[in-house]
């Protein structure tokens, strides 16, 4: 069979995400489910681990089951399984990677653990069934991985070759929303709700600090949420209403500057031909917006649908190790601190 038509089933679990899909040719979607566990861990602020766990084992064969279904294809019908190894939350990773160990031993089929930040970065690849598909990103590239767990700078030469640049020293972008989310009392997950907030807000409103690293491709959160806490804070101590949106707009915008700005400069400096920006907090729309307003890249940003957890983007990154002749068994653990510039 022709490498385009190779179809690969993707198995997402690496957090509170239970996902399953279809996708040809490492582009094309057929199918992709995601169910949802927002809703329940939203009343703690943050995702609950032991809860997570339980729910992926309640819904990740009905899950799957969905995926086969949406595709209209029966497991025989696919030439791979992949499924998230890490890095992520033990408990939840060994829901997806025993059950697809399962599924793959009943099958036959080849099993391929992927590591959870190059499906990020292969989200760019994709498109919908039947969707006119976009180009394919050119190497030498700049990814920038920007997560609630993950803030991360990687060049990329070729297909699955990773030389990590930078990465946060502390706070992660998206975990960074969520703490100010916190502090302005609003919803969890943290990024939807600031951007919303911000929407009424003067992004210039407060000047918040970007940190000073040793090095330049190297991320630092912690300080700008501190300068957030103080300044609401200095409402309190007044009674006085915090200004939320001017707050939200002012912090959103020194994530984004920051973001967008050691990127751009990798980039240069990495004389790379084309930049991919994945992951969920590249689903803000202050962020797209940054890199979308600059004419001296190519941009590669994967539709909103796929900047959060997915399992379509598992199932992309799956089909390249498959077409690079790679052959795992069923021995393998999770890796819940899995960097990406290694193997597992």
């Amino acid at each position: 069979m022709k490498q385009a038509h190779l179809r690969v089933l993707g198995i997402e679990s690496s957090c509170d995400e239970t996902a399953a899909a279809i996708v040809e040719g490492g582009r094309v979607i057929h199918s992709n489910v995601v169910a949802s566990q927002i809703d329940l861990h939203a009343q703690y602020g943050g995702v609950y681990p032991e809860l997570a766990s339980r729910e992926h084992v309640r819904a990740i064969y009905p899950t799957v089951e969905a995926a086969l279904k949406n595709a209209y294809m029966n497991l025989s019908e696919i030439d791979a399984i992949a499924v998230t190894q890490g890095p992520g939350l033990a408990g939840s990773l060994v829901i997806g990677v025993n059950a697809a160990k399962a599924m793959a031993l009943a099958s036959g089929k080849p099993l391929i653990p992927v590591n959870h930040l190059e499906a990020h970065i292969y989200a760019a690849w994709l498109h919908k069934a039947g969707s006119k598909p976009g180009p394919e990103p050119k190497f030498p590239l700049i990814a920038l991985l920007v997560s609630g767990g993950h803030t991360e700078l990687v060049l990329m030469s070729d297909h699955l070759q990773y030389q990590s640049l930078g990465s946060t020293l502390d706070d992660a972008a998206g975990e960074a929303f969520d703490k100010v989310a916190r502090l302005l009392n609003l919803s969890y997950p943290g990024g939807p709700a600031i951007q919303a907030a911000a929407l009424d807000g003067n992004p210039e409103a407060y000047k918040f600090p970007i940190a000073r690293l040793d090095s330049p491709w190297d991320f630092s959160f912690s300080g700008l949420k501190t300068a957030v806490m103080r300044q609401v804070d200095a409402y309190k101590d007044f009674a006085t209403d915090v200004p939320v949106a001017d707050i939200a707009a002012s912090f959103q915008a020194t994530v984004v500057e920051t973001l967008f700005s050691k990127t751009m400069a990798a980039a240069e400096t990495h004389k790379a031909r084309e930049i991919i920006v994945a992951g969920g907090v590249s689903a803000n729309r202050a962020l797209r917006d940054a890199f979308r307003g600059q004419n001296k890249f190519k941009v590669h940003i994967p539709h909103v649908s796929l900047c959060t957890d997915n399992a379509a983007m598992i199932a992309a990154a799956g089909f390249r190790h498959l077409v690079n002749g790679e052959s795992y068994g069923l021995d393998f653990d999770v890796l819940p601190n899995w960097p990406l510039s290694t193997s597992a």
